[in-house]
């Protein structure tokens, strides 16, 4: 069942506006006495039934609250070198469907793509519509945020960084043969997983020692090559499956 995310607490009865009073109107043809599943900002999910649609307002009341999720033990945050195309709204698509906690679109010397100022916040806004719009289809409980492209040394010196207690910070590494996602999060007590991953082109020498002297540990993903969108989904994929938070 699609989730929707409501800019508020859920009460008795609520009103949904804008895109998503659109999409149940037009898109899923919702009528009066149909159910939809809604999150509100407290965290709380409910099951809710339509009571009237007009041109640009759902109205709502609420059925029954629902069990509230149980927060995966360790977050997943995919940092994800900038990609041409279409190749970044699908990384960002498939990360919000696989769970991952946050995406970080950062600025690598590999990347091909720059965007100016302006370019830049439209870029981020368009990846923020398309995790949030994933996160309805695929029945998260809670919203991916997409930070603002960065470079990776400023990622690198910010939140995440070999300071940060409890976190496991991971880049995927095409000179790198032996170690493996799995080898470091069976043996890591980490409550943070923060995975890197390159443009087309990989990391420089020059970045993987940066990333490495932040606190970072390379890891290979098999004799393949992947494209630079195959090798973060499936980096990201593994990270879960090992984690357990893909529920099987």
């Amino acid at each position: 069942m699609r989730r929707l995310f409501y800019a508020g607490a859920l009460s008795e009865t609520i009103e949904i506006t804008g895109g998503d009073a659109h999409h149940l109107a037009h898109v899923m043809r919702a009528q009066p006495g149909d159910t939809v599943v809604v999150t509100g900002t407290d965290g709380r999910s409910a099951r809710m039934t339509v009571t009237a649609v007009s041109r640009e307002t759902i109205a709502l009341s609420l059925s029954a609250y629902l069990a509230q999720e149980e927060a995966e033990d360790v977050e997943v945050t995919l940092v994800q070198a900038l990609l041409k195309g279409e190749k970044m709204d699908l990384v960002v698509q498939k990360a919000a469907e696989l769970g991952a906690a946050r995406l970080c679109p950062v600025l690598t010397e590999h990347v091909v793509v720059r965007y100016d100022e302006k370019k830049a916040a439209a870029k981020t806004a368009r990846w923020q519509k398309i995790a949030d719009e994933a996160a309805k289809q695929c029945g998260r409980s809670t919203l991916m945020p997409v930070a603002s492209i960065a470079s990776l040394t400023g990622f690198l010196q910010g939140t995440f960084h070999a300071g940060m207690p409890d976190t496991a910070l991971i880049f995927c590494y095409e000179a790198e043969q032996a170690v493996s996602i799995r080898s470091i999060l069976q043996h890591t007590a980490a409550q943070r997983v923060v995975l890197i991953v390159g443009a087309e082109g990989g990391f420089s020498p020059a970045e993987a020692a940066m990333i490495r002297t932040a606190g970072a540990q390379s890891v290979t993903l098999g004799r393949r090559i992947l494209r630079a969108e195959t090798a973060a989904l499936a980096a990201l994929a593994v990270t879960q499956y090992e984690l357990g938070n893909l529920g099987v």
